[in-house]
């Protein structure tokens, strides 16, 4: 999924993020707005993981969605 694609889709991808990443507060995503750095960098924030594993994560997931 492309970042295009992400953003048209966010509203309802954003209830399976929260779903896969808890600990992110409704804030957050609509933080996010559906750019995926952002997400990567918020997951990296929230988890205390490295910029890779939290990319990893988003790109797995984004596969799924």
């Amino acid at each position: 999924m492309n970042t295009d694609e992400l953003q048209g889709k966010w509203k309802q991808l954003k209830g399976s993020a929260q779903a896969q990443w808890g600990k992110l507060t409704d804030d957050d995503l609509d933080w996010v707005e559906g750019r995926r750095e952002q997400l990567i960098g918020k997951i990296q924030e929230r988890y205390g993981k490295d910029r890779e594993a939290a990319r990893e994560e988003v790109d797995t997931w984004l596969r799924k969605a």
